[in-house]
């Protein structure tokens, strides 16, 4: 990236949006100046310019909550930056995932849905309820959520073939949750396939 072309305001600072670099869930607003970008693009690791304590602040030092930078852009104007990161932890100081909590959380946002459920399985997966919860009784038997998938998987072409929009959409979402499933008992989630769709693009 070109820092020359970052326009700071009079303060010598510029907003810097903090984005999961895997969900695309924006986790916090922060402000930059040049010696905090510099640290970031040294360390791989967010600091930023904290306006209350006028003074330098990476993000996660005393919590261990750090954001390794994945990806850093800037808008057309070059007043504004986008920080693609991997978070360790929340990034809220109120422990909350993002600072974004409050306000209109329902319905989600469609790119909220699918992280949301890769924490809930991940959830499920910690906890090893197999009596209790479906989704760790999947976990815990790879056969069983397999021959889940392909079930789905049938049962959503065949709708696509003699049922209504709003059945494919139901049977769809059954294929992706087990999907879903089936990749986190091997340590994977659609991230992942995401990555390689998007390799084959290039």
């Amino acid at each position: 990236m070109d820092n020359a072309e970052i326009r700071y305001d009079d303060r010598g600072l510029v907003p810097c949006i903090v984005q999961d670099w895997g969900s695309g869930e924006v986790l916090t607003l922060a402000y930059m100046n040049a010696e905090a970008l510099s640290a970031t693009q040294k360390t791989g690791e967010m600091h930023f310019w904290s306006r209350s304590r006028q003074e330098l602040w990476h993000k996660g030092a005393t919590s261990g909550n750090v954001q390794i930078l994945k990806s850093l852009r800037y808008d057309c104007d070059g007043d504004a930056l986008l920080a693609l990161v991997e978070p360790a932890g929340p990034a809220c100081h109120t422990g909350e995932r993002t600072c974004f909590y409050r306000g209109d959380m329902t319905p989600a946002a469609p790119h909220e849905v699918l992280p949301a459920l890769t924490r809930t399985i991940a959830d499920r997966k910690a906890s090893a309820d197999t009596e209790h919860s479906y989704t760790a009784r999947l976990l815990a038997d790879q056969a069983f959520n397999g021959e889940k998938v392909q079930e789905e998987a049938e049962e959503v072409v065949r709708a696509a073939r003699e049922e209504t929009d709003d059945r494919v959409a139901n049977e769809a979402a059954d294929v992706i949750y087990h999907l879903s499933v089936l990749l986190a008992s091997r340590d994977l989630s659609l991230v992942d396939a995401e990555r390689i769709l998007d390799e084959r693009s290039h």
